[in-house]
C-alpha cells in the first residue's frame, strides 16, 4: 500500500525541532480541522471530523496530539504519536450547547502547552489564522507570560518540496482520478444531468481507492462562467461547453483533474477557443524543470493569450502547487523571481472566463524534475497534447 510511513512523520518533527532557533521558539502549536487539515495531517497524519486538533510539538522528544473525545479512536487508529489527549475546546464545532462525554478523560491546554514549553514561554502556532478567535484566545491565556509567535513558514517551507513517498500518493491520487474522469466525460452527454456525470466520477474514484471527493467544480453552458460553481440538476444541452475540476484524495494528498470539453457536438469557435488553452498547456509544460525561474513560465502562458487576444478572460496564474490542499505554495505570478525546485508538485489551473464561447480550464499535475517534468495526471496529459 501507498502510505507515508511513521519514520517519515518522525523525520519531519526532527525537521521541525531543528528550526525552531530560527524564532527562538520553545515548542509548536500546529492546529487543523475538518476544514484547514493539512499542516496537522503533515505532522500527526490525523483529519478531524465534526472535532478540531491539534499537535503540539516539544523542543526535544515525542509529540503530543490532542482532539476531543468523540475522535479518539479514529485519532488513534491514524496517528503515528502515542500520548493522545482530549480537551474540551476541541469538542464538536457545530452545536452551541456543551456536550456531555461521561466517559472521557480530559486534559486542559494549560496542561499540555505547559508540559511541551518544560518552563519556555515562546510558543509558535500554525494556523493562527485558520483557528477560531475564542479558541486562540484561550491559548493566549493558558499560562501567565505566554508569548505565541506565527510560525506557519517553518511547516510551508518544509512542505514545498515532496519526499518521494508524497510523490507517490500523489502519483497515486493522480491516477485515482484520471479514472473518475474517464467516467465523467463518458458520462457528461446531452440528456444527462451535471449530479448524474458527477457520481459515475465520484462513483468510479470511490471504488478505485479515493479516501475523499475533497470537490467536483461543474459548469455547462452558461454556468461554466460560476468559475467555481458546484453541480446541479441542470440538464446538459448538446453543443454546450463543459467545465468541471474533479478533485481526489489519497493519504491526505489532493489531485485536482480538469480537461476542457464539449458535450455533443462542438462549433469552429469552440474548438478555437479550447485550442488557445490546450496550446498554453504545451507551452507552460516546456517551462516545468529544475531551475527555470516561475515567473518566466507564467508571462510565457499568458503570452500564448495575448497572441490569440484572449487575455482578458485570463483571471489568475496559471500555475500552484498541490499536496496535502488543492492548492499550497508554490503559487507564482507573472512577477516571481524564485526558480522551481526538483521535488516540487505542482498543478496546472490555465483558464480563460466570460468568453462568448464559454468558460473553461486545464488541470493537471506535475512532479519538477532536474530535468523537465513528470505528468502525475497521465491521460489528462495524453488528452491536452492531443488538442481538439
Amino acid at each position: 500500500m501507498i502510505t507515508i510511513p511513521k519514520a517519515e512523520f518522525e523525520d519531519r518533527i526532527s525537521r521541525i525541532q531543528a528550526a525552531f532557533d530560527i524564532q527562538k521558539l520553545d515548542g509548536l502549536m500546529v492546529y487543523g480541522d475538518e476544514y484547514r487539515r493539512e499542516n496537522l495531517r503533515y505532522v500527526s497524519n490525523f483529519w478531524p471530523i465534526f472535532e478540531r486538533g491539534a499537535c503540539f510539538i516539544p523542543k526535544t522528544g515525542k509529540p503530543i496530539f490532542a482532539g476531543a473525545p468523540e475522535g479518539e479512536c479514529y485519532a488513534r487508529e491514524m496517528c503515528p504519536w502515542t500520548d493522545l489527549r482530549n480537551i474540551k475546546e476541541f469538542a464538536c464545532v457545530s452545536v452551541p450547547e456543551e456536550i456531555e462525554y461521561p466517559l472521557a478523560k480530559f486534559s486542559s491546554l494549560r496542561q499540555i502547552i505547559g508540559d511541551v514549553l518544560r518552563g519556555g514561554q515562546r510558543l509558535g502556532v500554525v494556523g493562527k489564522f485558520d483557528m477560531p478567535g475564542p479558541i486562540l484566545d484561550r491559548v493566549q491565556n493558558a499560562l501567565p507570560g505566554l508569548v505565541i509567535v506565527e510560525a506557519d513558514s517553518i511547516l510551508r517551507d518544509l512542505r514545498v518540496v515532496k519526499s518521494a513517498n508524497e510523490v507517490a500518493c500523489l502519483r497515486e491520487a493522480g491516477r485515482i482520478a484520471c479514472l473518475g474522469y474517464e467516467a465523467l466525460v463518458a458520462s457528461a452527454v446531452p440528456g444527462k444531468s451535471e449530479l448524474e456525470a458527477t457520481g459515475a466520477a465520484e462513483g468510479v474514484a470511490r471504488s478505485a481507492g479515493a479516501e475523499s471527493i475533497p470537490f467536483t467544480v461543474f459548469g455547462s453552458g452558461q454556468r461554466t462562467n460560476t468559475i467555481i460553481g458546484r453541480p446541479t440538476r441542470k440538464i446538459i444541452q448538446d453543443g454546450e461547453m463543459v467545465m468541471v475540476a474533479f478533485a481526489v484524495q489519497y493519504e491526505g494528498y489532493i489531485a485536482t483533474v480538469e480537461y476542457p470539453f464539449v458535450a455533443g457536438v462542438a462549433t469552429d469557435a469552440q474548438k478555437r477557443f479550447l485550442s488557445a488553452l490546450f496550446e498554453a498547456s504545451t507551452i507552460q509544460v516546456s517551462y516545468l524543470k529544475n531551475g527555470v525561474i516561475s515567473g518566466e513560465m507564467v508571462r510565457a502562458v499568458k503570452s500564448v493569450f495575448q497572441k490569440h487576444k484572449l487575455e482578458r478572460y485570463d483571471l489568475y496564474p496559471p500555475m500552484h502547487g498541490i499536496g496535502l490542499a488543492e492548492a499550497e505554495s508554490p503559487y507564482p505570478d507573472e512577477k516571481a523571481t524564485y526558480p522551481l525546485r526538483a521535488g516540487m508538485c505542482v498543478n496546472s489551473d490555465i483558464s480563460l472566463f466570460g468568453h462568448l464561447e464559454g468558460s473553461n480550464r486545464i488541470e493537471e499535475g506535475f512532479v519538477i524534475t532536474e530535468s523537465g517534468c513528470e505528468s502525475l495526471t497521465p491521460s489528462i496529459r495524453a488528452a491536452c497534447a492531443a488538442g481538439v
